[in-house]
């Protein structure tokens, strides 16, 4: 059985689906449960900073899973809200006694994420290490146990190019906030420690790149267009969910166990994304 977070839309959802398909049962966890529900705040940098309604749900995502044949539970989960990420391992665990893949891919949402230093309200700085770091560390505390008892399991924790890369720009400008970069930093570490401390146990770690991803969220943000604007290439959602889903379950992804892994770059190698990368058009000259 595996446990997406963040899995009503974006990444999250193409995760659980690409799981799914590889004959896992899920437990998908996100805020939005029902089609309507879903909104998104526009970055900081942006002017318009009204919450903006976005497609996408828990149970648009169940029944998806469902009708590939495979079983789906949905628990609501706020990323922030300390008591519901224990009632998500709880309720994983009494339904199916264990959880073989973690994918965590929920992040913070808010204010202060692409702020600049000096905008950043230190109490939306912690805000952003309770929901990318914090958070997300409990969650596998609470499920690592199980896993150690049967001598496996797969922790596959959703990271960003911004935990280790310098902007070639200032937030707003085509770059990133920094309260963002470093809980995401923060986060990495934890796949390293995990590696060191587990996989001698049976239970791999990755770290998953995704690199600029567009998904219904950012669209609705405005920073799509911003990063875009600045020279940094796309993807869609289905070339890190589907790494995830390979990453937690493939025999040979051992071989990555304790890397930060580009999911671009591991989905082109393998093929995991039909169409993907689109042929280049000659006219545009090298690369």
């Amino acid at each position: 059985m595996a446990l997406v977070t963040g899995a009503s839309r974006g990444i999250g959802r193409c995760a659980a689906l690409a799981l799914a398909r590889r004959g896992f049962d899920l437990v998908v966890t996100a805020r939005t449960v029902r089609e309507g529900e879903g909104r998104a705040h526009p970055s900081s940098v942006l002017a318009d900073d009204r919450p903006v309604a976005i497609a996408g749900s828990l149970e648009g995502t169940a029944a998806d899973i469902e009708a590939l044949g495979r079983s789906c539970r949905v628990v609501p989960m706020d990323l922030m809200d300390r008591q519901s990420i224990h009632r998500v391992a709880e309720e994983a665990l009494a339904q199916w006694g264990r959880v073989d893949v973690l994918v965590n891919n929920a992040i913070y949402q808010g204010p202060g994420t692409m702020d600049r230093i000096l905008d950043l309200p230190i109490e939306l700085a912690e805000r952003c290490l309770i929901g990318d770091y914090l958070h997300p560390l409990l969650l596998i505390q609470l499920l690592l146990p199980q896993m150690l008892e049967r001598g496996e399991g797969r922790l596959v924790n959703m990271l960003s190019e911004a935990a280790f890369t310098t902007p070639p720009a200032p937030a707003g400008s085509g770059g990133w906030g920094v309260a963002y970069a470093a809980a995401k930093a923060a986060f990495h570490r934890v796949t390293d420690m995990g590696h060191v401390e587990f996989f001698g146990a049976g239970v791999w770690s990755f770290s998953i790149a995704p690199g600029l991803t567009i998904t219904e969220s950012m669209r609705a943000s405005g920073m799509d267009r911003v990063l875009i604007d600045a020279g940094h290439a796309p993807a869609p959602p289905e070339v890190a969910g589907e790494v995830a889903g390979w990453l937690g379950a493939a025999p040979e992804a051992e071989r990555y166990a304790g890397q930060m892994v580009s999911s671009r770059s591991l989905c082109r190698e393998l093929g995991l994304v039909s169409g993907w990368p689109p042929p280049r058009d000659p006219a545009s000259g090298p690369a």
